[in-house]
């Protein structure tokens, strides 16, 4: 059998791959203390969209949410004219 010669190949894929899981740990490293940190993100977006709908999306920071509503996807009617 002939020897293949990809161990430089091989090699490199190796680099990759620690090199993504050194990634993935730093991110861990980041954000380990506190393990809910994607729910807590969500919690203040979702509390923050339901005291904008509160206010029918009229209040400074909720025009993020004016190309989702009014239609037929979302249920929301709003009257937004300024």
């Amino acid at each position: 059998m002939k020897d293949p010669h990809n161990h430089a190949k091989v090699g490199y894929a190796m680099i990759v791959v620690a090199a993504s899981l050194t990634a993935v740990a730093l991110l861990a490293l980041a954000i380990g203390s506190d393990v809910l940190y994607a729910d807590n993100i969500q919690r203040e977006n979702q509390a923050h969209f339901n005291e904008c709908k509160a206010n029918d999306f009229k209040p400074d920071g909720c025009e993020r949410y004016w190309d989702r509503i009014n239609n037929d996807v979302s249920g929301i009617y709003v009257d937004l004219e300024k």
